[in-house]
């Protein structure tokens, strides 16, 4: 059972990660990889980012099942959470103007996702989808770096070609997000709970 604690800085975190998608994206200065995707897809098809990030995440979700990955507490909460986040920021911030605005925000966001990565992970409630089908994989073979980064460079040149948002802030993610996430993971990782003592018989009691 999820401790309080736990659910707290879980949903911390997938707010936080959320705000900072948004952040990014109105940088208009390049998205991360599967941001490129999503807003890529919400761009052909009108639905909004937030949507279609959930519907990604469950379609990642579904590639779970051949790869015998265990459903968390934390990953249904992050398919629903951030998406339901990112469309409320980007209702909310308005459109910048002005180098100093944009990477302003830039940076502020890839500081979020990775504050907002740390929390989540760290809350041991499971990982996000796209976690699990690197994990998945990477069992099965492949080393995670290569798995994760065919799989970023896949939902890159996708949402690209769909007209996703690519630019210097794309790098600027990509080379930051790795140690910003360690940094707050190594920070925020909660202690696993202890376990319950089994209650004593009559005869180890002590007298």
């Amino acid at each position: 059972m999820p401790r309080p604690r736990q659910l707290t800085q879980l949903l911390a975190g997938l707010v936080a990660a959320g705000l900072g998608i948004a952040l990014v994206v109105r940088s208009d200065l390049g998205l991360g990889p599967w941001d490129v995707l999503h807003q890529g897809i919400a761009g052909r098809t009108g639905i909004s980012m937030g949507m279609v990030l959930l519907g990604v995440g469950v379609v990642v979700l579904a590639a779970w099942v051949p790869l015998r990955q265990r459903l968390g507490v934390g990953t249904v909460l992050n398919v629903i959470v951030v998406g339901a986040t990112l469309d409320l920021c980007l209702r909310l911030l308005p459109e910048l103007h002005g180098p100093m605005a944009r990477w302003t925000s830039l940076t502020s966001g890839v500081v979020a996702v990775g504050l907002g990565s740390g929390l989540y992970l760290g809350a041991g409630l499971g990982p996000g989808p796209r976690d699990g089908l690197m994990t998945g994989l990477a069992e099965r073979g492949p080393s995670v770096r290569v798995v994760r980064t065919g799989i970023e460079l896949s939902a890159l040149a996708l949402g690209w070609v769909l007209g996703g948002t690519v630019g210097i802030g794309t790098l600027v993610f990509a080379l930051a997000i790795g140690p910003l996430v360690q940094f707050f993971l190594d920070r925020c990782a909660l202690a696993p709970s202890p376990p319950t003592p089994e209650p004593l018989s009559a005869a180890a009691a002590p007298q």
